[in-house]
């Protein structure tokens, strides 16, 4: 069999789609009434500007002129346009202002949390303040007493200071740093010296016999008060010669028992005595010797300086 025209009434002609072909169109094919290519379809095939949307006006038929309504002029109203206060339930015409009183919901107290805030601030400031003020405090104190004696230290003799004093004070010595010469030896059987050790000097009555002491960081010329601590006793009262700087001072060393010691009892006869010789600055030598015509059964431990003519060791 060969395919030719086999009349109107073929199943070419229920072809849905012979309408789209020239020899369909030819036959009289037409597009069908339903849906899309389906009789009977829900959708309906509408020309272009057909369908409506929103209720928006249709579009005029092919060939005639659609009619768009206008806008407004520029700051005048919209025939089309309706404001929504216009339809029902529409916003409200005025602003809503804010429920007072305390029946609503209340927002942040912020001005009470910027005080407390402030408040938390200030209290972290004021306690770092507090231990920084105490950390120096204690810095402070354990650096005293690490770098500076305290006041009983410094009043106290070294143990062998001869040549130099603590800043500010003129130097001292004793019995064991002193020059000895003739008989004079060092010696401790007697209490009561408060030279380090309990040493003091004996066998200074013998002619000839001395204690010399070289003194270092004088700080200006002038008189000074040379104080020697010794021990008498018995009822003769004893006295020395000073030499200062190689010449003779023009008064006796007195050495008396202002303690009223028996005799030959030395360990309660400790006192003082001085005289007031003239310094030079810098280096001094000063030596107490037993002479002719002195009186030197003493003991000596001690000897140290003031500035200027006084009668008080201390």
């Amino acid at each position: 069999m060969t395919p030719g025209d086999n009349g109107a009434s073929t199943p070419e002609d229920e072809d849905p789609f012979g309408y789209l072909y020239a020899d369909g169109q030819a036959r009289g094919a037409q597009p069908p009434s339903g849906g899309y290519g389906y009789p009977n379809s829900v959708s309906r095939v509408r020309a272009v500007g057909e369908r409506t949307y929103g209720g928006a006006p249709q579009a005029a038929p092919y060939g005639q002129q659609q009619t768009v309504p206008q806008q407004g002029a520029y700051g005048q109203p919209n025939a089309h346009y309706q404001a929504p206060e216009t339809l029902p339930g529409g916003a409200p015409t005025g602003r809503q202002s804010a429920p007072s009183g305390g029946g609503g919901r209340r927002g942040p107290n912020t001005k009470g949390l910027l005080m407390g805030a402030i408040a938390v601030v200030a209290v972290v400031v004021i306690g770092i303040g507090v231990a920084m003020i105490n950390g120096n405090s204690d810095d402070k104190s354990d650096s005293q007493a690490g770098a500076s004696p305290t006041q009983s230290q410094s009043s106290e003799p070294s143990a062998s200071s001869s040549k130099s004093a603590a800043p500010g004070e003129l130097p001292k010595t004793d019995a064991n740093a002193l020059q000895l010469t003739g008989g004079a030896t060092k010696d401790s059987k007697f209490s009561g010296a408060e030279a380090a050790g309990g040493t003091y000097v004996g066998g200074l009555d013998t002619v000839g016999s001395s204690v010399t002491w070289t003194v270092n960081d004088i700080p200006e010329d002038g008189p000074y008060t040379l104080f020697v601590n010794y021990s008498a006793t018995g009822g003769d009262d004893q006295s020395m010669t000073v030499t200062v700087n190689g010449k003779e001072f023009g008064t006796k060393l007195g050495m008396k028992n202002y303690r009223h010691a028996a005799d030959g009892d030395f360990a309660k006869g400790w006192t003082t005595s001085f005289v007031w010789p003239t310094l030079k600055k810098g280096t001094n030598t000063i030596a107490v010797s037993c002479q002719a015509g002195d009186k030197c059964n003493v003991l000596l431990d001690q000897m140290w300086l003031k500035k200027g003519q006084v009668q008080r060791s201390s």
